[in-house]
């Protein structure tokens, strides 16, 4: 039996599932690492911290198909990725894998996103389904476009930070919550106008056209 769909979309519901398991990471990391740990004890604090992010995604996935009735193709390839270099992570302790695991899952998503929107078809909204009610076929495509060069501007900005000649583990962990999460953002709600303009949030008459 599957779970019933549900319509609940609350914000702090989808910050839980989207953001949940970086969050867990993060404190997992800073409770493992013990103060003025040697660099042998920083690998072990990565290595577990690194199982508790992989549980904690797998647990947002569970999560996503019972209190949205569904599981975006996004949060499936994200918890695919996130396993797969968690695995090697442990398996080799080299924190160098976690590392580059965002890298991955940027060019991966600005790959099909760039392909989807050079052929024509709106890759983004077929990635995130519902999440924006309402929004055209053009509004998709301008969204699929602008997140696929900033998932590319992404991946190459945590490559320089996951060099481990330039930045430390701490200091790229920091990143992640200092650069890449505030850039998210404000990507995110820079483009509410465009979205509005592009039927955002209105309803739509069983003929297909937007409700006045």
């Amino acid at each position: 039996m599957t779970a019933p769909e549900r319509k609940n979309h609350s914000p702090l519901v989808n910050l839980a599932i989207d953001y949940g398991p970086v969050a867990a990471f993060f404190v997992a990391y800073r409770l493992f690492k013990p103060s003025g740990a040697a660099s042998l004890s920083d690998v072990a604090a990565v290595t577990k911290s690194t199982g508790v992010f992989m549980a904690a995604t797998v647990l947002a996935l569970i999560a996503s198909k019972w209190i949205r009735g569904k599981v975006s193709p996004m949060l499936w390839l994200s918890t695919v990725l996130v396993c797969g270099f968690g695995a090697l992570t442990m398996i080799s302790q080299d924190e160098g894998w976690i590392r580059h695991k965002p890298t991955a899952v940027y060019a991966l998503f600005a790959v099909m996103l760039l392909i989807g929107w050079v052929k024509g078809r709106p890759t983004m909204k077929y990635l995130l389904e519902s999440a924006f009610d309402g929004l055209s076929d053009e509004g998709w495509m301008k969204l699929s476009r602008n997140w696929g060069w900033f998932f590319l501007f992404l991946a190459a900005l945590n490559e320089v930070f996951a060099y481990k000649g330039w930045f430390t583990f701490d200091q790229w962990l920091r990143a992640k919550l200092i650069v890449f999460m505030p850039l998210s953002f404000l990507f995110t709600f820079a483009h509410m106008p465009m979205l509005l303009r592009h039927g955002l949030g209105q309803e739509k008459h069983p003929d297909g056209e937007k409700a006045e």
